[in-house]
């Protein structure tokens, strides 16, 4: 598995790569799960999730106004929220994997908090 992505790696202002990393990260962890029944809709999950957050920030990076920008920050948020959720499913069935999970999440959870801030300030 990679390294875990550090903010010293990614420039915070650089959102764009930091979530197109998370994907790649995201993606190379289910790469070493086994596949099994209970693995199997539960890779699938975290690729669909984990990758839409970079999606859908490029998306809001090109947004045709401060609504349809607000819009995308919010799924931006949902999906790194929901990203969480089946991190916290892997490893429940890898109990081995729970670390690589941990990281994981807790770059999901940083994620969230920063689409969190956006969505605040846009608000305002």
């Amino acid at each position: 598995m990679p390294a875990p992505i550090s903010t010293s790696q990614v420039k915070k202002y650089d959102l764009e790569e930091r979530t197109a990393r998370f994907g790649e990260t995201a993606i190379e962890f289910c790469k070493i799960l086994e596949k099994n029944d209970i693995n199997r809709p539960l890779i699938s999950q975290i690729v669909r999730s984990g990758t839409s957050i970079g999606a859908n920030y490029t998306e809001a990076d090109a947004a045709e106004s401060r609504k349809d920008f607000r819009h995308k920050i919010a799924i931006c948020k949902k999906e790194s929220k929901e990203t969480k959720h089946w991190l916290r499913m892997i490893a429940k069935a890898n109990a081995e994997k729970k670390i690589n999970c941990r990281r994981l999440w807790k770059e999901a959870q940083e994620l969230t908090l920063i689409f969190s801030a956006i969505m605040k300030k846009v608000s305002q």
